[in-house]
């Protein structure tokens, strides 16, 4: 079969050159991978077998980058990131720099983003170039949150040193399972998705399984993730079940068919946060996700839990967390992250 980037040189991967820096692939030591899975087509969340079949949706999604990161550690004041992009996710209620977009943390503190081109017909291969802190620093690159991504490079410096990078904490990775909002619609750029802020700020390893608009709980999914090595599930699953009567139908049947794989492994329940379903709804749904983990305790499950997404907004007010009634803002990504992290620390998930 022909390879697509015989078809459009704007697809080749070639090496870039940039004078007075040093080129490397991120798919080599010392650059470390986290959250993303890579072949000659690009990279992708979850394995392409499963994620083809579950359902059209997911196909798609999966080639979103949400939840990639990349960690090594540089002297280089000087940094450009090259990267192979189909094209750019332009949306109405959210910045091409959360969608599209690379952003950078040195030794914990935001650097800038690597902003993608804007332009609807942009197709190919675009270069952003940073100023970094001088010294030593520990990186982390994050990836865009609703974009497809083939390819990328790192320049660094010349005489730079290019050098592993610190370690997230010795604990098998967080799997988050949700919609648009756990894959990070309406973020200003990924680092502020509230999954990449708990893997963050707790320097816990993640792995994003959020699909917008296709987070069904499909038997096949289940099998997927009740497959996968973690610490923590957080099923936030609430949001694309389309009625009461499919949540109802498919969440405790999700959390039995995942707990016959995994008997120990700790889930965290969420319900929703805004007001997307109205007020009687939302607590129609509050009260099945209830019924799951109730059920669980029941019959004496102690690694199961449950956090009223109602309450995450109490501090900040509904109405300066989100961009439009359902989708957090970087505010609304905050309030996730504080209520979740919390539970984590105080429950030593």
């Amino acid at each position: 079969m022909q390879r697509i980037e015989d078809i459009d040189k704007n697809f080749s991967a070639s090496v870039p050159v940039f004078d007075g820096m040093k080129t490397y692939d991120i798919l080599k030591p010392p650059f470390s991978l986290y959250g993303l899975k890579h072949d000659s087509e690009g990279f992708f969340r979850m394995d392409k077998s499963v994620a083809d079949y579950v359902s059209p949706g997911v196909r798609g999604l999966n080639y979103n980058t949400s939840g990639g990161m990349l960690r090594f550690r540089t002297d280089s004041v000087r940094i450009i990131l090259t990267a192979t992009l189909p094209d750019v996710c332009l949306m109405n209620h959210m910045p091409l720099t959360g969608s599209s977009s690379f952003d950078i943390y040195c030794d914990g503190n935001f650097c800038g983003v690597f902003r993608a081109p804007s332009t609807e017909e942009y197709k190919g291969t675009w270069s952003g170039e940073l100023t970094l802190p001088e010294g030593e620093k520990d990186v982390l690159i994050g990836f865009p949150l609703y974009n497809n991504v083939r390819s990328v490079f790192i320049s660094l410096e010349e005489s730079a040193s290019a050098e592993e990078g610190g370690k997230f904490e010795d604990k098998l990775p967080i799997v988050f399972y949700g919609s648009s909002i756990t894959q990070g619609g309406c973020a200003s750029h990924p680092g502020n998705a509230y999954p990449n802020m708990i893997s963050r700020y707790l320097n816990r390893e993640i792995l994003n399984l959020g699909f917008s608009g296709s987070c069904r709980a499909e038997d096949e999914m289940c099998e997927y993730i009740s497959s996968l090595s973690m610490s923590l599930l957080v099923f936030d699953y609430d949001h694309n079940a389309p009625t009461a009567q499919y949540l109802e139908e498919t969440h405790e049947k999700f959390f039995k068919q995942f707990r016959k794989h995994c008997p120990y492994t700790p889930v965290l329940m969420l319900s929703v946060a805004d007001g997307y379903f109205g007020e009687k709804n939302i607590e129609k749904r509050k009260e099945i996700i209830k019924r799951t983990y109730e059920n669980a305790k029941t019959v004496g499950d102690k690694n199961v839990y449950f956090l009223d997404g109602q309450k995450f907004y109490d501090d900040i007010g509904p109405e300066n967390a989100t961009v439009d009634c359902c989708h957090p803002n970087d505010l609304g990504f905050w309030a996730f992250y504080k209520n979740i992290s919390k539970f984590i620390k105080e429950n030593d998930l």
